[in-house]
Protein backbone atom coordinates (compact mmCIF):
# COMPACT_ATOMS: atom_id res chain seq x y z
CA UNK A 1 0.00 0.00 0.00
CA UNK A 2 1.33 3.44 -0.90
CA UNK A 3 2.24 5.93 1.84
CA UNK A 4 -0.62 8.20 0.73
CA UNK A 5 -3.15 5.39 0.98
CA UNK A 6 -1.73 4.33 4.34
CA UNK A 7 -2.12 7.81 5.81
CA UNK A 8 -5.63 8.09 4.35
CA UNK A 9 -6.49 4.70 5.84
CA UNK A 10 -5.16 5.97 9.16
CA UNK A 11 -7.50 8.96 9.04
CA UNK A 12 -10.43 6.70 8.16
CA UNK A 13 -9.59 4.34 11.02
CA UNK A 14 -9.52 7.28 13.43
CA UNK A 15 -13.15 7.98 12.46
CA UNK A 16 -14.28 4.49 13.57
CA UNK A 17 -14.49 5.47 17.28
CA UNK A 18 -16.66 8.42 16.23
CA UNK A 19 -19.00 6.01 14.42
CA UNK A 20 -19.08 3.81 17.53
CA UNK A 21 -19.78 6.85 19.71
CA UNK A 22 -22.66 7.72 17.38
CA UNK A 23 -24.11 4.26 17.87
CA UNK A 24 -23.83 4.54 21.64
CA UNK A 25 -25.48 7.97 21.47
CA UNK A 26 -28.39 6.59 19.47
CA UNK A 27 -28.77 3.75 21.94
CA UNK A 28 -28.72 6.21 24.86
CA UNK A 29 -31.47 8.26 23.23
CA UNK A 30 -33.58 5.13 22.91
CA UNK A 31 -32.90 3.66 26.37
CA UNK A 32 -33.32 6.97 28.20
CA UNK A 33 -36.30 7.97 26.05
CA UNK A 34 -34.72 11.39 25.52
CA UNK A 35 -37.05 13.96 23.95
CA UNK A 36 -36.46 14.75 20.32
CA UNK A 37 -35.44 11.30 19.15
CA UNK A 38 -38.12 8.63 19.49
CA UNK A 39 -40.85 11.26 19.32
CA UNK A 40 -39.34 12.93 16.23
CA UNK A 41 -39.57 10.58 13.23
CA UNK A 42 -37.61 12.89 10.89
CA UNK A 43 -34.69 13.26 13.27
CA UNK A 44 -34.76 9.57 14.15
CA UNK A 45 -34.70 8.51 10.50
CA UNK A 46 -31.94 10.91 9.50
CA UNK A 47 -29.73 10.04 12.48
CA UNK A 48 -30.15 6.31 11.83
CA UNK A 49 -29.30 6.87 8.17
CA UNK A 50 -26.26 8.94 9.16
CA UNK A 51 -24.94 6.27 11.48
CA UNK A 52 -25.49 3.49 8.94
CA UNK A 53 -23.90 5.43 6.08
CA UNK A 54 -20.89 6.33 8.22
CA UNK A 55 -20.11 2.72 9.08
CA UNK A 56 -20.63 1.29 5.62
CA UNK A 57 -18.82 4.07 3.77
CA UNK A 58 -15.76 3.96 6.04
CA UNK A 59 -15.42 0.25 5.31
CA UNK A 60 -15.99 0.84 1.59
CA UNK A 61 -13.33 3.57 1.49
CA UNK A 62 -10.79 1.35 3.27
CA UNK A 63 -11.32 -1.44 0.75
CA UNK A 64 -11.25 1.00 -2.18
CA UNK A 65 -7.82 2.25 -1.08
CA UNK A 66 -6.44 -1.25 -1.52
CA UNK A 67 -7.70 -1.32 -5.11
CA UNK A 68 -6.59 2.24 -5.85
CA UNK A 69 -2.93 1.38 -5.49
CA UNK A 70 -3.36 -1.36 -8.10
CA UNK A 71 -4.50 1.04 -10.84
CA UNK A 72 -2.45 2.62 -13.61
CA UNK A 73 -3.85 6.06 -12.82
CA UNK A 74 -1.39 8.94 -12.54
CA UNK A 75 -0.43 10.02 -9.03
CA UNK A 76 -2.59 13.13 -9.42
CA UNK A 77 -5.63 11.07 -10.42
CA UNK A 78 -4.96 8.64 -7.58
CA UNK A 79 -4.87 11.57 -5.18
CA UNK A 80 -8.14 12.96 -6.55
CA UNK A 81 -9.79 9.53 -6.35
CA UNK A 82 -8.53 9.08 -2.79
CA UNK A 83 -10.02 12.44 -1.76
CA UNK A 84 -13.35 11.80 -3.50
CA UNK A 85 -13.80 8.36 -1.96
CA UNK A 86 -12.75 9.57 1.49
CA UNK A 87 -15.04 12.63 1.40
CA UNK A 88 -18.19 10.50 1.20
CA UNK A 89 -18.02 8.87 4.66
CA UNK A 90 -17.45 12.32 6.11
CA UNK A 91 -19.89 14.51 4.15
CA UNK A 92 -22.89 12.19 3.96
CA UNK A 93 -23.22 11.39 7.69
CA UNK A 94 -22.55 15.02 8.59
CA UNK A 95 -25.42 16.02 6.31
CA UNK A 96 -27.77 13.55 7.98
CA UNK A 97 -26.79 14.55 11.53
CA UNK A 98 -26.29 18.29 11.22
CA UNK A 99 -29.46 18.91 9.23
CA UNK A 100 -31.56 18.06 12.30
CA UNK A 101 -29.39 19.10 15.24
CA UNK A 102 -32.08 20.53 17.51
CA UNK A 103 -34.51 18.05 19.09
CA UNK A 104 -37.38 20.23 17.84
CA UNK A 105 -36.28 20.08 14.18
CA UNK A 106 -39.00 18.48 12.09
CA UNK A 107 -37.50 19.41 8.72
CA UNK A 108 -33.88 19.13 7.64
CA UNK A 109 -31.88 22.33 7.26
CA UNK A 110 -29.90 23.20 4.16
CA UNK A 111 -27.04 21.10 5.52
CA UNK A 112 -28.92 18.10 4.11
CA UNK A 113 -27.23 19.07 0.82
CA UNK A 114 -24.05 17.49 2.22
CA UNK A 115 -25.72 14.12 1.59
CA UNK A 116 -26.04 14.40 -2.21
CA UNK A 117 -22.66 16.17 -2.33
CA UNK A 118 -21.11 13.18 -0.56
CA UNK A 119 -23.00 10.85 -2.88
CA UNK A 120 -21.66 12.68 -5.93
CA UNK A 121 -18.16 12.48 -4.46
CA UNK A 122 -18.57 8.75 -3.90
CA UNK A 123 -19.91 8.23 -7.43
CA UNK A 124 -17.10 10.22 -9.05
CA UNK A 125 -14.38 8.54 -6.97
CA UNK A 126 -15.79 5.08 -7.60
CA UNK A 127 -16.08 5.78 -11.32
CA UNK A 128 -12.45 6.92 -11.48
CA UNK A 129 -11.36 3.86 -9.50
CA UNK A 130 -13.32 1.56 -11.79
CA UNK A 131 -11.86 3.18 -14.91
CA UNK A 132 -8.39 2.85 -13.41
CA UNK A 133 -8.90 -0.84 -12.77
CA UNK A 134 -10.22 -1.60 -16.26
Amino acid sequence: MSPSSLSTAGVLLITVPAVAFGGVSLLAHILRDLPGYLDNPVRRSLWRAGHAHAGVLVLFALVALLYLDQTDLSEGMKGLTRVLITAAPIAMPLGFFLSVVRPSDTRPSKLIWLVPAGGASLAAGTLLLGIGLV
